[in-house]
């Protein structure tokens, strides 16, 4: 049979067609082929375990003049080799989280005074977004180190209220973070009194006939929540450490009118707190006086200005198992104490 294009097109042409047919099936494979190489090394990448580092002496001073063959790092024991190092100049990706519910309208003007001192303390070079939440999570600045853009960004916290959806926000900022790429060094700072609304509707019924506070506190299991558990897993494949800084309002050792079911709530939320801090060695800092907030924002900054990132590849053998894989950092100065997250969910 022959083809109307053979008919209607000349010898010459046709033989062009065909090559430039040929090309494009070359560059789709090649194409093809590089998708397979990135995905390939995108795997790669994840199955690091990134440890943000911080290294002091015996009076708690931040010690930054280490090197990498410093550091040892062990998996349940096991020495594992460290395959990127990072010095504590290198810079951080940042997100800020700003809690604008009902719970910090009284003093949203001291709020947003002291996350622009944290500006100040940063590196010039870290990278930083901004993030408000109450029942939604909005986006008040992309990833900037414009300090300028950055400040105004969180002078629009000023309105807000209603709900606190905390856990919510927090996987928004591991969305957000994740788009910075894997070789970056990140951290959360969140303003929070803690008191997620969707947790507290959890907790509620399970307190509700505590006779004691120590009843409705041993009957609450905080550490258990999906929520938490998803950031933590969250934060530990990406290496982000989190730093909440906990307002005196979720304090449950200063509730105006306590009862049991009240304060079992409030410790489970402050439990909540501690354990995003410990397992993403981060520091929960706690807020007994407003005046403290500019303060404490800025010591989270020189906090970041001394860490170390290390990563290492995670072991292949029972690789997602869901078991709690122990990690253990030593210095080569025994006058010195390293501190990171304790391990991570093999998930």
């Amino acid at each position: 049979m022959v083809s109307f294009f053979s008919i209607a097109c000349p010898k010459p042409v046709r033989s062009a067609y065909w090559l430039l047919f040929g090309c494009l099936i070359v560059l789709l494979l090649s194409q093809a082929n590089a998708r397979a190489q990135d995905d390939e090394t995108l795997r790669s990448e994840t199955s690091l375990v990134q440890l943000n580092i911080g290294v002091v002496d015996r009076q708690g001073r931040g010690i930054t003049s280490l090197s990498r063959n410093d550091f040892a790092v062990y998996e349940d024991g096991v020495r594992q080799e460290i395959k990127t190092f990072e010095p504590t100049e290198s810079p951080f990706s940042v997100v800020m989280l700003l809690d604008v519910s009902g719970s910090t309208s009284t003093f949203r003007q001291q709020l947003i005074f002291a996350a622009r001192r944290f500006l100040d303390a940063i590196s010039p070079y870290d990278r930083v977004a901004v993030l408000a939440f109450n029942a939604k999570v909005k986006t008040l600045s992309g990833f900037s180190n414009n300090h300028e853009k950055l400040a105004f960004a969180i002078g629009r916290a000023i309105d807000g209220g209603g709900e606190t959806h905390l856990y919510d926000a927090l996987k928004e900022a591991l969305t957000v973070l994740n788009t910075e790429g894997p070789k970056r060094r990140k951290a959360i700072v969140v303003i929070t009194d803690g008191l997620d609304t969707q947790m507290r509707n959890e907790d509620r019924p399970v307190v509700a006939k505590a006779a004691t506070d120590e009843e409705a506190i041993s009957l609450l299991k905080p550490e258990s929540s999906r929520s938490l558990a998803a950031v933590l897993n969250g934060s530990a494949k990406q290496g982000v450490t989190v730093y909440p800084l906990a307002l005196p309002s979720g304090d449950p050792k200063r509730l105006p009118l306590p009862d049991p079911a009240i304060t079992g709530i409030y410790s489970a939320a402050h439990t909540r707190l501690q354990s995003l801090a410990d397992r993403t060695g981060g520091r929960l800092h706690e807020i007994h006086k407003l005046e403290q907030l500019a303060g404490l924002y800025a010591e989270v900054a020189a906090e970041l200005r001394t860490l170390y990132t290390i990563a290492y590849q995670a072991p292949t053998q029972n690789a997602r198992d869901g078991k709690w894989r122990a990690i253990r950092v030593d210095v080569s100065y025994p006058e010195l104490i390293a501190r990171t997250r304790p391990g991570y969910f093999a998930n």
